[in-house]
């Protein structure tokens, strides 16, 4: 197949649709800062980064995707020492050190590992796949993982290291798991999470386990924190109505109420502007995306490919369920992003690079079911 019949098989819909959310986002980020003086250059240096991500997602599109099991490796390296580096010498920024300040821009490296375990995994799954159901090789695929999540939970991070860590349990009931296998895994983390309750996590940071506690037991009357923020997201939410107080015009959002609105709350500016209706749109339009991947995954030539698209679907899906739970009420504050809508240079560009691989593995694949090695 020559290099004009694979560009055919790019898939444009998926592109449009993920570069709709992008600009979108973009444009929302622009209403959530809200004049704000300190935050007036972010649409703009986010729409930087939309630019750079897009010409990664069509270089990684353009070589044939198998390189990245001899690349895989050397880039998981690269990742793991950024994360070192972030350990070292990372600027803290809400009681945390997960970024980079290189002086031109800030890298969160957390963000390029779960691009670095996705490919790791797919390429680890794909190599033992007749040997998944047993424990050493289970056990190695934890070790990888752990490898990484190791220097997240250092910085500390909790809600990226449990990203991961879902990433690699599903991945690996995708690869073909027993369900024996996948009940003892559960009981084990069941045992493990009941242990930490009652040991009240003792690995987890003061204001982690206060995020925790506000969820558990909410402060009502807190002026400020996570519970002041989440009552003033559920407060944008709700007054949004069927169609919003219209962009830039939402008093929740330009008055400043809801205090952090363009990262991890950036679900709660979309409902109070755009309201049931625009939120609708939004989510459809994620889960289009999710299920694109998934529909790539199953049509892919080889399981390396399959695990991949699926692999990048997870990490989509997980995030927006955990983003709009967060801003619902119904999970404690994670600090994690709606995927190519909220603020954050490093999570598009990761984002743009993943959906640059489901395009790769789709130009290069035949439209009929997945054939060899199943899934």
């Amino acid at each position: 197949m020559n290099t004009r019949e694979i560009w055919k098989r790019f898939d444009i819909p998926l592109f449009a649709v993920v570069l709709l959310l992008c600009v979108f986002g973009v444009a929302l980020i622009s209403s959530a800062i809200a004049g704000n003086p300190t935050l007036v250059d972010h649409p703009r240096r986010q729409a930087t980064f939309l630019i750079i991500g897009l010409v990664i997602l069509f270089l990684s599109a353009s070589f044939d995707y198998h390189i990245w099991k001899t690349l895989s490796r050397p880039f998981y390296i690269v990742v793991a020492l950024l994360l070192l580096l972030v350990f070292v010498f990372g600027g803290a920024r809400f009681g945390a050190a997960r970024w980079l300040e290189t002086g031109l821009v800030t890298i969160q490296p957390a963000e390029l590992a779960k691009i670095a375990i996705i490919l790791s995994l797919s390429s680890f799954f794909s190599n033992n796949i007749e040997r998944i159901n047993n424990w050493m090789t289970i056990g190695k695929s934890l070790a990888l993982t752990s490898g990484i999540v190791l220097w997240i939970l250092l910085q500390p991070n909790l809600s990226t290291s449990i990203v991961i860590f879902v990433t690699w349990a599903t991945m690996l009931w995708i690869s073909g798991l027993k369900t024996k296998y996948i009940l003892i895994m559960v009981g084990a983390a069941a045992l493990f999470i009941g242990i930490s309750f009652l040991l009240d996590f003792p690995y987890l940071a003061d204001y982690q386990k206060a995020r925790i506690t506000t969820f558990i037991a909410p402060v009502e009357d807190a002026r400020y924190g996570d519970t002041y923020n989440v009552d003033q997201a559920l407060i944008s939410i709700g007054s949004g109505g069927w169609f919003g107080k219209g962009y830039g015009q939402g008093s929740q959002v330009q008055l400043r109420f809801l205090k952090i609105r363009h990262n991890d709350f950036i679900f709660s500016v979309l409902a109070h502007e755009f309201g049931f209706v625009g939120t609708v749109f939004v989510l459809a339009s994620l889960i289009f995306v999710i299920v694109r991947c998934f529909k790539v995954a199953q049509n892919a030539p080889d399981a390396y490919g399959s695990l991949i698209a699926y692999g990048f679907g997870i990490l989509m899906g997980f995030q927006t369920i955990v983003n709009v739970g967060v801003n619902l009420r119904l999970l404690p504050v994670t600090g994690l992003t709606l995927p190519f809508i909220s603020y954050g240079g490093s999570s598009l560009v990761a984002m743009l690079l993943g959906i640059g691989l489901v395009e790769n593995i789709k130009m290069r694949s035949q439209d009929k079911e997945f054939r060899e090695e199943p899934l």
